[in-house]
């Protein structure tokens, strides 16, 4: 049988790969325009990926892949609002949650329910912010109901508008998730239930997690004021309107969600609702306009000019060439501490697939194992694996030219930092009076994302910029980025292991896997049900 397109396209890699396996990346800086051609530019972001192992050939070898792939019939599949979610049947239109009126994303009739529910949802969040009723939001939801708003709420506690809003403060804006309940109780020690507000954010209103902080939440409101007081200080965004009513959460604060926006990419979406009170409406709508200008860069930029699609080409290069499985996310600004994680949902949640859109075996490796922490004291823990460890990782450097903070003086120190690494990655240190213990190996794949400043419009635009490589990365994969039915095989066994932690007796039916540890933790429990 004749080899595909893809199979080609593939193969023709391969031999660019042998072809570099002895090169050295710094040797490509002989070519004196090194920078200028692997550098690209948008919606106020830039790419440097001039320390990535490629030259000019394999970069073209791997646009060549994206047109096999189709890459380009299926992101004009998703902005048309296609069914790419083929498992689920589902559109995967988060695209049109930020769209700017006139934009028709998903056509005429989605613009219109986006842009109303967007106005209700921001008309609510500004009336917390400058009511004076609230001084506590806590934000109850878990994994996309969570990291995202949590993220960007930390990422621009800078843009909160000044500590008052008129004559009163600004409410504080928590986020609780773990079902341990420590967070909760921490905040419920201090917090006035009388002034604090809690939101809701499960768009089946049946998250396990979820539902356990709400019920306790909602016991010490009715138990410290009345059970009257319940509808007035609980908000929620999901679809279950049964849910909500048997909970008391009364019909003008609830907010809405499609079927057609995955948890990971819902930030955009009345999942902000939390965000939009730290932040204010204006700030909410400048995120959703950096997104914009990067969904439209995504949408229209040809390829080699694509910073999404040359992002998620280098990715594959790393994964299922060079072999390396994994990349370290690294900012610059302690005020994307949270980016890593929440990158770890976006990418792993999407892309950790093992199987094909049409259910047969992948043949390349997907997904890598994203971690990281801010990048200046990360120097002070693992990059010591990074330089020296037999583990090799590829590696985002993320770097703000102004301080977040104001500090100017400091930031010019991260930015030496960052440049230094970035150097120190690729060169290593070798030669002559050098100890065995002092080789540096260098030739550490490195992008560097540089920005002018982190303010609510940088961030929509990296937060689409990642979204968009892991798609165009699913796409070149095959897989479906949509679907996350990994996350649920636990959940659901989880619903089997509880009643067994709360029974008198260790039935005889339970797994032998499960059994003498169920008993250990029943007797270190001490009878706890």
């Amino acid at each position: 049988m004749a080899e595909s397109a893809l199979e080609t396209a593939w193969a023709a890699l391969a031999q660019h790969r042998a072809r570099l396996a002895t090169q050295r990346t710094a040797d490509f800086f002989e070519d004196p325009q090194r920078f200028e051609r692997c550098s690209v530019s948008a919606a106020g972001l830039l790419l440097d990926y001039s320390r990535q192992p490629v030259d000019a050939a394999a970069l073209a070898a791997l646009g060549e892949l994206a047109d096999a792939a189709g890459l380009a019939d299926a992101i004009a599949a998703m902005f048309r609002g296609e069914a790419i979610n083929t498992t689920e049947g589902r559109a995967a239109l988060h695209v049109a949650l930020r769209q700017p009126r006139g934009a028709q994303i998903g056509g005429a009739a989605i613009e219109a329910e986006v842009l109303a529910e967007r106005t209700r949802m921001l008309a609510f969040a500004e009336s917390i912010r400058r009511g004076g009723r609230f001084d506590t939001v806590i934000n109850i939801g878990i994994g996309g109901s969570d990291l995202g708003p949590a993220m960007a709420a930390q990422a621009l506690r800078h843009f909160r508008g000044g500590a008052s809003a008129g004559a009163h403060r600004l409410p504080a804006v928590h986020f609780v998730a773990n079902v341990d309940g420590c967070a909760l109780s921490d905040l419920l020690e201090t917090a006035d239930p009388a002034r604090t507000l809690f939101i809701v954010c499960s768009k089946t209103f049946t998250t396990q997690e979820t539902l356990a902080n709400a019920r306790t939440a909602r016991a010490w409101i009715a138990g410290r004021l009345s059970e009257a007081a319940v509808p007035t200080h609980f908000a929620a965004v999901s679809v279950n309107a049964a849910a909500m009513d048997a909970f008391g959460i009364h019909p003008d604060q609830r907010f809405r969600m499609w079927d057609w926006v995955g948890g990971r990419y819902s930030m955009w979406s009345s999942i902000g609702v939390s965000l939009a009170i730290a932040i204010g409406a204006a700030n909410f709508e400048a995120l959703l306009a950096g997104a914009h200008a990067m969904d439209r860069h995504f949408r229209e930029a040809p390829f080699g000019e694509n910073l999404p699609v040359r992002m998620a080409l280098l990715g594959v290069w790393n994964i299922d060439l060079v072999g390396l499985p994994t990349l370290a996310v690294l900012p610059y600004d302690s005020r994307l501490a949270r980016f890593p994680a929440f990158l770890q949902q976006l990418d792993m949640e999407s892309n950790g697939k093992r199987v094909t859109r049409d259910g047969g075996p992948v043949a390349h490796g997907t997904a890598p194992v994203v971690w990281g922490e801010p990048g200046n004291e990360a120097q002070h823990s693992f990059f010591q694996m990074l330089h020296q460890g037999k583990p090799r990782a590829a590696i985002d450097l993320l770097v703000g030219m102004q301080s977040s903070c104001g500090r100017e003086d400091h930031q010019t120190l991260a930015i030496a930092n960052a440049l230094a690494q970035a150097e120190a990655f690729l060169h290593g240190r070798r030669g002559e009076g050098v100890t065995p213990h002092q080789v540096h190996e260098g030739d550490r794949p490195v992008s560097l994302l540089l920005f002018d400043r982190l303010d609510p419009a940088t961030l929509g635009a990296l937060v689409a910029l990642y979204e968009h490589k892991v798609y165009a990365q699913s796409v070149i994969w095959g897989i479906n980025a949509f679907d996350q039915f990994g996350v649920d095989l636990g959940k659901q066994i989880a619903t089997t292991v509880l009643p067994l932690l709360q029974a008198e007796t260790i039935e005889a039916t339970v797994s032998p896997s499960l059994r003498g540890l169920l008993g250990a933790v029943r007797a270190r429990r001490g009878g706890v049900p």
